[in-house]
């Protein structure tokens, strides 16, 4: 991502877990984590998307933690199927506190349900891959943000898990999954929302 990127390590259930770290230039507001896509699938720390929502967290002045995932990189253990990744992301959340949960695709819906179980109340959460897992409701406030021709989690999917939440998903016109081209409008959108 950049030259200051650091790599730390937190011990996690199924073995240590590997972190990117990058800090803001000045005063620190707090920490975002931030949780890649599905590890079966290609996702890791260093995903587009991933990196554009810690470069909005880092330009807000928070220092940005992106795991792996168990089995991803030089995380150790393997796929779990959402359990283990949410203990995973449990343990660098008890080491570092962050004041926001973001999440992208399968990350993002792994954050909701941590949000549950810490009772976290900011989150981001881009692409919530709510059709294939049970997601559950997230607090009032959170920011969805979701592409208008996702073809990997359709919107009306996601509408229909916003709706009885009463809540608002912010739509990136012409976006895909993976917001090519557009992950300058997601960086604005994080940065406009989040500070």
């Amino acid at each position: 991502m950049r030259a200051s990127t650091r790599r730390e390590f937190v011990a996690g259930p199924a073995g240590r877990i590997e972190c990117a770290v990058d800090a803001p230039e000045g005063e620190l507001k707090g920490r975002s984590l931030i949780a890649h896509p599905h590890p079966q699938f290609g996702g890791t720390l260093d995903n587009k998307v991933v990196q554009t929502l810690a470069r909005a967290f880092i330009e807000l002045g928070y220092e940005s933690w992106r795991p792996n995932f168990r089995g991803v990189g030089a995380s150790e253990g393997s796929y779990d199927e959402g359990k283990g990744e949410v203990d995973d992301l449990f343990a660098v959340y008890e080491k570092v506190s962050p004041a926001v949960l973001a999440g992208f695709s399968f990350g993002a819906a792994m954050q909701a349900m941590l949000a549950k179980r810490v009772g976290a109340g900011r989150l981001v959460l881009v692409g919530v891959a709510v059709t294939n897992f049970e997601v559950p409701p997230v607090p009032a406030g959170t920011l969805v943000i979701h592409g208008e021709r996702d073809e990997t989690i359709p919107l009306a999917a996601v509408l229909d898990w916003a709706r009885p939440q009463e809540l608002p998903v912010t739509l990136v016109p012409d976006a895909d999954h993976f917001f090519h081209r557009k992950l300058h409008v997601l960086r604005a959108i994080v940065s406009q929302c989040s500070g």
